[in-house]
């Protein structure tokens, strides 16, 4: 099936605060509960960043979030819906995620990845990333089980 992507605009907020939710719910469901993200945060992430969002003929199928930072981006939020998983719309939406930001300047981009999800770095260290620290998971945030982040990047080509 045909994909394509694009930036979003704030007219894409609702259906990338539920993509994200039901993504996120499948995949950190055992550790943490209630929606990962709300309308709000989604707006107020399009005035501070953007959005790559993946569409094919039935509408919105994946997002990405990316947020200029000097000489770096940050992404986060990868998102897939649950029935195209495994697709390898992930990794075309990385690879739009790093093309694009290569494209604005950014010399290279990193990512926090929770230590629980133990597929994700592996995952990303196939496509480059490379480990380079951890961070305190944010306080407030109540989840079932201790964790923090792992912190990836990787340099773009420009």
């Amino acid at each position: 099936m045909l994909i394509s992507i694009r930036l979003a605009t704030r007219r894409d907020a609702e259906a990338i605060t539920k993509i994200i939710n039901t993504a996120f719910a499948i995949a950190e469901g055992f550790f943490i509960d209630g929606d990962r993200i709300t309308l709000e945060e989604v707006i107020a992430s399009l005035s501070k960043g953007e959005f790559l969002i993946a569409e094919d003929v039935h509408g919105l199928v994946g997002c990405v979030y990316l947020e200029p930072q000097g000489e770096r981006a940050y992404l986060g939020l990868l998102s897939v819906d649950p029935s195209r998983q495994q697709t390898g719309l992930g990794s075309q939406l990385l690879k739009a995620a790093e093309e694009h930001r290569a494209s604005q300047g950014s010399k290279s981009i990193y990512m926090k990845v929770v230590n629980l999800r133990t597929e994700l770095p592996p995952y990303y260290r196939k496509r480059g990333y490379v480990e380079t620290g951890t961070s305190p998971f944010p306080e407030g945030v109540p989840t079932k089980l201790p964790c923090w982040f792992i912190e990836m990047s990787k340099q773009l080509l420009p």
